[in-house]
């Protein structure tokens, strides 16, 4: 009976363990494919923003599907945008936050909740 228990404890200590692991590691290797994805949309976004002079409009479902985000999708990020010409990235995982998101002031990712409300 005794082998069993400590069996059953060394067990869950161990995955103790790897969830303190795991919960501790930097994003960039955590989030690493959402990161990249987002990273190719700020891109086009960047493209979208220089070629036209401004952002495109969080409600121009056509423009934003050209730049690869969908409306409603869990796995892509959301997009917001200000009246200044800041915009944020951001992936809503429904458990309500704090979420990935990258904010074009602060140029990085990061767990934060947004900084920019759509209006």
């Amino acid at each position: 009976m005794k082998k069993v228990l400590v069996i059953i404890f060394s067990v869950i200590g161990f995955f103790v363990l790897l969830f303190a692991i795991y919960w501790n590691l930097p994003i960039t290797v955590t989030r690493k494919s959402d990161i990249n994805f987002g990273n190719e949309l700020i891109k086009k976004i960047e493209v979208y923003k220089n070629k036209n002079g401004k952002l495109p409009e969080v409600n121009d479902w056509k423009t934003l599907e050209k730049l690869g985000l969908q409306k409603e999708d869990l796995q892509k990020p959301i997009y917001t945008k200000d009246q200044i010409g800041n915009y944020e990235l951001f992936y809503n995982d429904g458990l309500g936050g704090p979420f990935l998101i990258w904010n074009s002031q602060e140029k990085k990712w990061t767990i934060d909740f947004p900084k920019i409300v759509s209006k």
